[in-house]
């Protein structure tokens, strides 16, 4: 039985915990803050409740997995999993919308027939049927497997089937999302559908490879999924099957550096002056973090990769409302910005801001649990911001500007709601920076192939033996069900050794 010490108590690091304490190891984690989760918050007032992190759960099977696997209990009989549908409600910019019907082909291309026109349906159809096949070619190593020693070949490799191009009389593929949009689906709505994927992860279409149609795959797929309560009722299910475990927390213990002996991890050094001896450690913070715990160290050669360009954050505004949610809302509509050109320059350009009238994500769930009673709404808008390394954000003026702007846009999607509104309460890049230590509160983006790596995280394993790293800053990237994964990454590493090469 070894000791096992965890940096962080987040979703990929809890996952870690919970799969290492079933495999026999005495595990504790370390957490500088009051609470579990990591970005998976909530924020209540007034007997309103609302998700501050993701508010929906992709590819459930993840969480599926890890309670089977280090339980008797389902994850179904720990929280209540609902299924979206409609997957989304698009508001674009000529004032058309969709329903998009959740995990349902035919579904989704009837509606956008109905809703956009005749053919659109079918050329959405028919990059559904080639995003999973970079979906086919990309899902083990980005996935399900510890970073490829060689990953200069998921660098320069591109998995998106492209459809041949005629352009200034040659012909070319797409290499990128937008050129994916602009060629293979054309109208200008499909585009602002595909590009939204992107955008959600702080992404920028233009740059970011045509192997992000794996986003819109993904949901596609596998659905859309509401955990009742909100996720962050899924994060303590996840912090009650650790407990369960008998995985020790520590809440309010920052960690000021990771001991080495011999050239491996051998503890933690805590804030306190406290020493934790340790045989294994499991980072779960961005490595920026983590540089500063271990000194003089750097990633082994082959699992270096190229930086991530820029980072991304969120502004969420979180809305009280006087009034029953009406029957028949959709639970998340997108309100795709009036000019996406613009909004884009505004958020990847060199200055890093934030468009007048961004493309903001609605959601409104059917959820008693987090409202004072029927005759009340809770929403949550969200729209991706650049990461802040300063404190500008926070700025009373900058708040009310940029609230404003969000329920302006909102307003589209619901009309009534300056009408109804009681309060309502901004969560900014420095709110995440306080909650999860990332500089400027940036959000790590999945894992993506080709882009010549530059969407590629750092492996799990690092310079120093002993010492790996999980959650959304290390491989397989961001995102909750990548977090799970990472977790059964690092658990397969610690516990069958460097050979481990995922689970069959």
């Amino acid at each position: 039985m070894a000791r096992i010490a965890v940096i962080g108590a987040g979703m990929g690091a809890m996952a870690a915990a919970a799969r290492l304490a079933v495999a026999g190891h005495r595990v504790a984690v370390y957490e500088r803050t009051e609470t579990y989760g990591g970005a998976v918050r909530r924020f209540e007032r007034d007997g309103f409740g609302f998700d501050t992190g993701p508010g929906l759960l992709p590819l459930p099977a993840v969480y599926r997995d890890l309670f089977i696997k280090t339980g008797k209990e389902p994850l179904e009989a720990c929280v209540e999993l609902v299924q979206v549908d409609p997957s989304a409600r698009h508001v674009f910019a000529d004032g058309t919308e969709v329903r998009v019907p959740n995990a349902s082909r035919a579904g989704v291309v009837t509606a956008l027939d109905e809703a956009l026109g005749a053919g659109t349906g079918g050329r959405w159809g028919d990059f559904l049927v080639r995003a999973r096949e970079a979906w086919d070619r990309t899902r083990r190593p980005l996935l399900e497997e510890p970073l490829w020693p060689n990953w200069q070949v998921l660098a320069e490799r591109e998995p998106y089937p492209a459809v041949p191009h005629k352009r200034f009389l040659r012909t070319r593929r797409a290499g990128t999302l937008a050129e994916v949009g602009a060629w293979e689906l054309r109208d200008p709505r499909l585009v602002a559908l595909l590009e939204s994927h992107a955008l959600a992860y702080g992404l920028d279409p233009r740059e970011t490879p045509a192997s992000a149609s794996v986003l819109p795959y993904l949901e596609h797929a596998f659905g859309i999924w509401y955990v009742r309560g909100g996720i962050r009722e899924l994060a303590r299910a996840v912090y009650e099957r650790c407990l369960a475990r008998k995985v020790e927390f520590s809440f309010g213990a920052e960690v000021s550096g990771v001991l080495e002996k011999d050239g491996r991890a051998a503890g933690l050094e805590l804030a306190d002056g406290s020493v934790v001896e340790a045989d294994f450690v499991v980072s779960g913070v961005a490595p920026g973090v983590l540089d500063r715990f271990v000194r003089g160290t750097a990633p082994r050669p082959e699992a270096e990769v190229a930086p991530q360009r820029g980072a991304a954050s969120r502004l969420t505004v979180l809305l009280a409302l006087r009034g029953a949610r009406p029957e028949g809302t959709a639970h998340r509509t997108v309100v795709h910005a009036a000019d996406r050109e613009a909004e884009l320059d505004a958020l990847f350009g060199a200055a890093g801001g934030m468009a007048a009238r961004p493309t903001v994500t609605v959601l409104r769930p059917d959820d008693p649990a987090l409202v004072p009673d029927a005759g009340h709404e809770a929403i949550t808008l969200t729209s991706t911001v650049p990461a802040q390394p300063d404190r500008s954000w926070a700025e009373p003026e900058n708040l009310h500007r940029l609230a404003e702007d969000l329920i302006t846009v909102a307003e589209r999607a619901v009309p009534d709601l300056r009408d109804r509104l009681l309060w309502h309460e901004v969560r900014t890049p420095a709110d995440i920076a306080a909650e999860t230590g990332t500089e400027g509160g940036a959000v790590p983006a999945p894992a993506l192939a080709a882009a010549k790596g530059r969407l590629l995280h750092p492996s799990n394993s690092t310079a120093v033996s002993g010492l790996f790293t999980v959650g959304g800053w290390s491989h397989p990237g961001g995102g909750l069900p990548h977090a799970g994964m990472s977790g059964a990454l690092v658990a397969g590493l610690i516990v069958e050794g460097p050979d481990f090469r995922g689970s069959q």
